[in-house]
């Protein structure tokens, strides 16, 4: 899966985060470390978000 990021310079590094996944961000010293971070970010935050679904109704919508 792609999602698009947001990257923006600090003075300590760089932040980054996900529009489209509200309250999912990292950080890292180089922008690149900044990129590998938020990718284990996404992939814990996904997995969050499995978790707190469980036993709840759910459903998938075609988009596009």
């Amino acid at each position: 899966m792609r999602y698009k990021v947001s990257l923006e310079k600090t003075d300590e590094g760089y932040s980054v985060w996900v529009p489209g996944l509200h309250g999912c961000w990292s950080q890292g010293k180089s922008e690149e470390e900044a990129l590998d971070n938020i990718k284990d970010t996404i992939q814990a935050y996904l997995e969050t978000v499995e978790e707190l679904s469980q036993n709840k109704e759910s459903r998938y919508v075609e988009v596009g």
